[in-house]
């Protein structure tokens, strides 16, 4: 149709080009279009004229001005995109000439177009359009690549970029923990360039790709046979497919011959809702994004409003018609019968006459609209129009990138800086109804100008493939519960791994985790190593059985001690008492009984108290009594030298010099515990070291060699002792005290060189306990042998508690 002003139009509505071998010796024949016609195509070109048609009757919109057309079909190939390009810029007379068909229209170049429909004639269309800074406005051309403006200039879109719906896909796909996919694509500008955003982006998002293929439907046929068998190998159930309807078609019929297992499609905007594809029964629970669904007022009405002139005006009504209805409108072709154009379109279901899924057919009907806009933008001011003005291509160029309305049916229509649109999208899912066929449903949004993290949302309930409620699982390995790592399999994809348990202290408290995380020093791993729970305290409590006899005896003893020394002071004027120096035994019975009672602060939670005063008052109570003994061993011998003529030692060490050398060794000890309490005293700490599982709540020496100089300082004094007593074990008494000393030195030593390995290799509270069990030992020797004969003596033998007795030189029988 002429007008003022000539909007191109350019639509894929066959999908092949009939081609010839070329000789050179003739002029070569025009291209044609072949194959079977695409009927939602050919919607989209009447969506052209019916916007045309509403702009041409607006009062507001172009007033007193008409727009024509002229559109062409492509036939999806690059050479007729290209002639079609050249045509457009320089006036060429139309392809469809026949003067019966088509009047010629006057040499004009056209102010925009809009088109085309795949992305790779989109791509030569726009290079030669862009020379001449003609607008080309794409309805269906999504190639990402077409946003670079430096080499595509002039070409703006209506439709989304692949860039946002790549980016959607991959969100999806990892919405729903898909890890494991196959891809395939078109091995064309659009398909590639596609796939290619779209697994940068899945890589992003962690997914991996089993096997990703490409192939166009003009390849041989054992290309398609190739990628087919790929897909009923491989072991992953989702299939993302960046394909133009053409290769769809091609690879479900492959498919159809030799079904794969069942599979989940995840399908770009061309195919998702291309309605020639719901008949594939396979692809049932397909899901993908389209562009959102309209309304277009009146243009189901203008489409099946088809007079038998209108389908004979132009070759391609003819064909819809004749294809329609299996028929022909000229009686010419045999086999069909004959029809005149009245036939009931309205009876007919098909991509042309369905209108209640209106997507891409509404975002052509905004590319005309936007188009009107832009010239209106030129050549009107207020509410009149100049059609006598003369303006350049790049003044409606101009114009066309910072057009803002909103249509008719209520949508806005604007471009950003690369003349591209807000992507928004509708998540449509392919869903059987109840008479059995397949429709488009829409169960989802994405929209890109949303937060981070807000773009896609779930809507309704999706019906995934065999009709599943259940999200369908596609992944290499599964899952790796809380408790292990994954450990990626060498040469595989980083989703392929084996799930390893987290080593002894560390933990994973997430599903596939890639680390386990170490446990805080206070806290351990639980069975599962799931989680990190506190570790159990363990000390000495007084609660334990152990503490409990420990107290028992430590109490017992230090009882025997108070009972020794009634007994002692009862039958203080007797001999025997009055010949072992009463004096250093009720102090050495008082200090058997500290020993006995200092192993009580070994029991309990330690505190820095406790440790220091378990230490010291071990260590001098046991210096007490040791030195005691040492007295009483010096006392013998001092006593049965005394008796040599001539000797006069007694007088040496007397009582006084006896309780001053108690005094002077104790008081060293006293000295030795002072320094070590003042530079590092004995400190409560948790050991984390012994037991990795539990806590050991114990002393801390603080200074090591503290410690050791107070038990070698005791060890000092009862080797002395020991010596001492070794000496004087012969000497003719009827008590025989040189020998119970040595006895109860001998058990005294035997005990505590025991102690110190024992202390050493003993775990936890069992270390106090060596230590408390040595203590006991070491005192129960000592009063036992030292005092267990006396007390005999004094309650059962009082014969034998005679001066006499204790003064004759036969040794009694009885001991």
């Amino acid at each position: 149709m002429n007008g003022d002003f000539v909007i191109g139009g350019i639509f894929s509505i066959h999908n092949y080009m009939k081609s010839e071998q070329n000789s050179y010796t003739r002029i070569p024949l025009q291209p044609q279009c072949t194959g079977s016609m695409s009927f939602r195509e050919l919607q989209f070109a009447r969506a052209m004229e019916f916007a045309i048609k509403e702009i041409n009757n607006s009062t507001d919109l172009l007033p007193g001005i008409t727009l024509g057309y002229q559109i062409y079909d492509s036939c999806a190939a690059v050479p007729m995109a290209v002639k079609v390009a050249f045509q457009f810029a320089n006036g060429m007379e139309p392809v469809f000439n026949d003067t019966k068909v088509c009047p010629k229209l006057a040499p004009a170049a056209v102010t925009a177009l809009i088109g085309e429909s795949d992305s790779t004639p989109t791509l030569n269309m726009a290079r030669i359009l862009g020379l001449f800074r003609i607008p080309q406005v794409s309805h269906f051309a999504t190639c990402a690549c077409l946003s670079d403006k430096r080499q595509y200039p002039s070409f703006l879109r209506t439709v989304p970029s692949d860039h946002h719906q790549a980016a959607a896909l991959a969100r999806m796909v990892k919405h729903f923990g898909w890890t494991w996919i196959g891809a395939v694509r078109s091995d064309s500008d659009y398909g590639n360039n596609g796939m290619a955003s779209f697994l940068k982006a899945a890589q992003e998002e962690g997914i991996c790709v089993e096997y990703s293929e490409a192939f166009h439907r003009t390849q041989p046929r054992s290309k398609v046979e190739r990628v087919a068998n790929v897909i009923r190998r491989s072991t992953a159930r989702v299939i993302v497919a960046f394909l133009a309807s053409g290769e769809m078609q091609v690879l479900l019929e492959e498919l159809v011959k030799n079904p794969p297992g069942p599979l989940q499609w995840i399908s770009s905007e061309t195919c998702i809702i291309n309605a020639d594809f719901l008949r594939f029964n396979m692809c049932a629970g397909a899901i993908g994004f389209s562009v959102p669904r309209a309304v277009i007022p009146g243009l189901r009405e203008f489409l099946l409003n088809l007079s038998p002139a209108q389908i004979l005006k132009s070759p391609l009504t003819k064909e819809f018609w004749e294809s329609s209805f299996s028929c022909s409108l000229t009686g010419s072709s045999e086999g069909l019968g004959e029809c005149d154009g009245n036939e009931d379109i309205r009876a007919l279901q098909n991509p042309y006459t369905e209108t209640s899924q209106l997507r891409i057919t509404n975002i052509v009907y905004k590319a005309a609209y936007a188009i009107a806009h832009a010239i209106h933008g030129v050549i009107c001011s207020d509410t009149k129009c100049d059609k006598a003005i003369q303006f350049e291509p790049w003044q409606i160029l101009d114009r066309l990138k910072r057009v803002n309305f909103t249509t008719k049916n209520g949508y806005r229509v604007m471009f950003d800086v690369n003349g591209d649109p807000v992507a928004v999208y509708e998540l449509i899912n392919w869903q059987v109804q109840k008479d059995g066929a397949l429709d488009f449903v829409t169960v989802g949004h994405y929209d890109s100008s949303k937060p981070k993290g807000q773009e896609f949302s779930i809507i309704k309930a999706i019906s995934w493939v065999g009709g599943q409620i259940e999200v369908p699982v596609s992944v290499c390995s599964k899952s790796c519960p809380p408790g292990t790592r994954k450990a990626v399999q060498k040469g595989r994809p980083v989703c392929c791994y084996d799930c390893i348990p987290c080593a002894e202290g560390e933990i994973s408290n997430r599903t596939d985790s890639l680390n386990c995380m170490q446990c805080p020093p206070d806290f351990w791993p639980n069975a599962k190593r799931d989680s990190c729970f506190l570790k159990p305290v363990e000390f000495l409590s007084w609660e334990d059985n152990l503490s409990i006899i420990l107290t028992v005896f430590s109490v017992a003893g230090a009882f025997i001690a108070a009972c020794v020394a009634a007994v002692f002071y009862r039958h203080r004027t007797s001999p025997i008492v009055r010949a072992n120096n009463s004096e250093l035994s009720f102090l050495l019975l008082f200090a058997l009984a500290l020993c006995f009672l200092c192993s009580l602060t070994f029991i309990g939670q330690p505190s820095e108290w406790s440790c220091m005063l378990r230490h010291t008052a071990f260590g001098i109570t046991f210096v007490l009594c040791i030195s005691c003994v040492l007295g009483k061993t010096i006392v013998v011998l001092m006593a049965f030298r005394a008796t040599l003529p001539g000797s006069n030692v007694m007088k040496w060490f007397g009582p006084p010099q006896q309780r001053l050398s108690v005094l002077a060794f104790t008081l060293i000890q006293v000295i030795i515990c002072v320094l070590w309490l003042t530079i590092a005293p004995p400190f409560p700490f948790k050991n984390l070291k012994h037991y990795k599982e539990k806590i050991i709540l114990e002393c801390g020496l603080g200074s090591a060699i503290g410690f050791w100089a107070v038990l070698g300082y005791i060890g000092f004094l009862a080797l002395l002792c020991f010596v001492f007593a070794f000496l004087a074990r012969k000497l003719p008494d009827n008590f025989n005290e040189a020998k119970f000393i040595t006895f109860s030195m001998l058990i005294f030593c035997a005990v505590w060189i025991t102690f110190i390995p024992a202390y050493v290799s003993s775990p936890g509270k069992f270390t106090v306990a060596v230590e408390i069990f040595a203590i006991l030992a070491s005192s129960f020797g000592l009063i036992i042998c030292i005092f267990a004969p006396k007390c005999f003596v004094i309650m059962f033998k009082p014969e034998q508690n005679t001066k006499k007795h204790l003064m004759s030189k036969v040794p009694s029988k009885s001991l």
